[in-house]
């Protein structure tokens, strides 16, 4: 993955989003998706961590630029069963320990017992999709089921960190606080950071 280019990323979490509403429901979907995920919440990070179509996701924070938009970076899609190098790498991103029990290879049902011990929550996710293209940015709302909490979250993101920001001002976005997925999940399901 190491060709990837991160993104600015642009999100946020409510229930409404007034006038955005409105011009959201304006535009022509790109497409409708819906999936099933298992987020890894941890106490320690923030990192974006999850299970989707069976491979361990990973990104990371790149920066947080001067406007508060965030810059991801892609750093992994790992089949399960996982080697022991992904392994740690998963622990580092969720800024626990790494367990030292395991074999070659470790289940996604193996992994989840010790990182549990570890103050780490998988959180079952569902989403649904609306996908959009907005000033030649991508763009999301999204409706969001978290441990049976519903949620709605809008999200626009880009290379180009300013196409961003003025994808959210013609929105109507622009008072909304910039919330990433983790923060905005740990948040609906009332997992408090340490401090």
């Amino acid at each position: 993955m190491a060709d990837i280019v991160p993104r600015w990323e642009w999100r946020t979490f409510g229930t409404e989003f007034a006038a955005a509403e409105e011009r959201f429901g304006a535009l022509v979907p790109d497409m409708v998706q819906e999936s099933d995920e298992t987020y890894l919440l941890s106490p320690a990070s923030d990192a974006n961590v999850k299970v989707r179509n069976a491979l361990m996701d990973i990104k990371t924070l790149v920066e947080v630029g001067a406007t508060g938009l965030e810059q991801w970076r892609p750093v992994m899609k790992a089949s399960f069963p996982l080697a022991v190098d992904a392994v740690q790498a998963v622990c580092a991103e969720l800024g626990v320990a790494s367990p030292t029990s395991f074999g070659m290879a470790v289940t996604l049902e193996q992994f989840i017992p010790p990182l549990a011990q570890r103050g780490v929550r998988a959180v079952a996710v569902h989403k649904r999709r609306v996908r959009y293209t907005i000033d030649g940015c991508m763009a999301e709302m999204t409706d969001v089921v978290a441990d049976g909490r519903q949620v709605r979250t809008v999200a626009i993101e880009s290379e180009d960190d300013a196409r961003v920001l003025g994808a959210v001002r013609s929105m109507g976005l622009g008072g909304f606080a910039n919330i990433s997925y983790p923060r905005g999940l740990k948040s609906l399901v009332g997992m408090a950071a340490e401090s």
